[in-house]
C-alpha cells in the first residue's frame, strides 16, 4: 500500500516513507570560534592563512622552528635563530593581513641534532620575554632524528632546560609526541617513502629509544621531565595525541592532550577518536590542532569539519566549544 503523499509527485519519494528528524543541526556549528594551539602557518601561503580565518579560527600559535627547514645537518644554533627571527619578522604582517590573532612558540626541536645547543638555551629567555611569544614549543623527546642522531641523555637535558624556562616565564609547553609511522600505507606508485610529506624518510636514523612503543615511552619521559622542571601539568600540552596515548595522560596527569586532525592519512586520527576520548574522559583536558605546515599535505578546513563531525558523533555544542576554544584559551591565558 502506497503512503499518502505530501507533495504532488507521480509516485512516493523517500520523504513519504520517513519522518522529520527530532532536531535540526544547530547553526552555531558554523560560527563556533576555535583556537589552533599548534601549527606552522607562517610556512603556508597567504591563501592558506586566509582559509584559517574563513573557517572561524580566532587565534593560533605558530611554532617558529622545526628541523626540516634548516638548510644544514647537523643543525647549527644560527640555523635555529634564523628560523625564530624569520617567524618574528612575519608575525606582524600576518596579524595585519588576517582577522585572527597570532603568536609564536619558541623552542628547540629534537627532530635533528643541534650542535652547541647551549648557545640557544642562553638566548631563549630573551625571546620568551617577548609579548609575541605565548608558548615554549614545539619541543619533546624524539626517538628518531633526521640525518644525525641526538642521544637520549642529551635530549633529556635540552628538554628539561626548556621546560624549566617555560615554568620560569609562566608559559605553556607544547610538546611533540612522536607519531608511529610504521603502518603508513604508501599508495601504489607514490614517489617517496612517506606520501604527502616533503621529507626524505630514508634519512631518518635508528631510534634512540629502546621500547616497543616509542610514542608511549617518549610521552612518559616528557611528563617526567616536566615534573622535574617544576612545570605544572596545567601548562603541559601533549600534541599529536591518539586513542592509545590519551588514557595514559588523562589517567595519570593533569596535562592536556591535543589531537592533530588535519592529516589523518598519516596519523590515522579523526574526529571519531576525539569524540571517543571525550565520551570516556570528558572534555576538560582535550583540545584539537591542525599542525598545518608547508612541508606536508594538510587541510586547514579539517578543523571546521571536525567540529561538524563531533556534533554528528553525539558531542553537544557547548562541549565542542570547550574543546576547541575554552580549553586552549585557558592554557594560553
Amino acid at each position: 500500500m502506497e503512503p499518502e503523499r505530501a507533495s504532488p509527485t507521480k509516485r512516493p519519494t523517500d520523504a513519504d516513507y520517513t519522518t522529520e528528524p527530532d532536531d535540526e543541526l544547530p547553526a552555531e556549528l558554523t560560527t563556533l570560534p576555535w583556537i589552533d594551539v599548534h601549527n606552522h602557518a607562517h610556512t603556508l601561503s597567504w591563501n592558506d592563512r586566509e582559509r584559517f580565518a574563513l573557517s572561524g579560527c580566532h587565534e593560533m600559535v605558530m611554532m617558529a622552528a622545526a628541523y626540516y627547514w634548516t638548510p644544514y645537518k647537523p643543525v647549527a644554533p644560527e640555523d635555529v635563530r634564523y628560523l625564530w627571527d624569520d617567524a618574528l619578522n612575519r608575525l606582524d604582517p600576518i596579524r595585519r593581513s588576517h582577522v585572527f590573532d597570532a603568536s609564536l612558540g619558541i623552542g628547540i626541536h629534537t627532530g635533528a641534532r643541534v650542535e652547541n645547543v647551549e648557545e640557544l638555551l642562553d638566548v631563549m629567555p630573551d625571546y620568551l620575554a617577548l609579548d609575541a611569544v605565548q608558548a615554549v614549543g614545539e619541543i619533546g623527546i624524539t626517538g628518531s632524528q633526521h640525518v644525525s642522531r641526538w642521544e637520549l641523555d642529551a635530549q633529556r637535558t635540552v628538554m628539561r632546560e626548556q621546560l624549566e624556562l617555560a615554568a620560569d616565564y609562566d608559559l605553556p609547553a607544547v610538546v611533540h609526541t612522536p607519531p608511529n609511522l610504521d603502518n603508513v600505507d604508501v599508495p601504489y606508485r607514490e614517489r617517496g617513502p612517506i606520501p604527502g610529506y616533503e621529507l626524505n624518510g630514508d634519512l631518518q636514523r635508528e631510534s634512540v629509544i629502546e621500547a616497543a612503543d616509542t610514542k608511549r615511552a617518549a610521552t612518559e619521559l616528557d611528563v617526567e621531565l616536566a615534573e622535574e622542571a617544576g612545570l605544572p601539568d596545567e601548562q603541559l600540552v601533549l600534541s599529536h595525541a591518539d586513542r592509545d596515548i590519551a588514557p595514559f595522560v588523562l589517567e595519570n596527569t593533569d596535562a592536556y592532550v591535543s589531537f592533530t586532525i588535519s592529516y589523518p592519512w598519516l596519523l590515522g586520527v579523526t574526529a571519531r577518536d576525539v569524540a571517543a576520548v571525550i565520551d570516556e574522559y570528558g572534555p576538560e583536558r582535550v583540545m584539537m590542532e591542525t599542525d598545518s605546515a608547508g612541508i606536508l599535505r594538510s587541510d586547514v578546513f579539517s578543523f571546521r569539519r571536525a567540529i561538524f563531525d563531533l556534533y554528528r558523533l553525539g558531542i553537544e555544542v557547548e562541549t565542542i566549544r570547550e574543546v576547541v576554544y575554552e580549553n586552549p584559551r585557558r592554557v594560553l591565558s
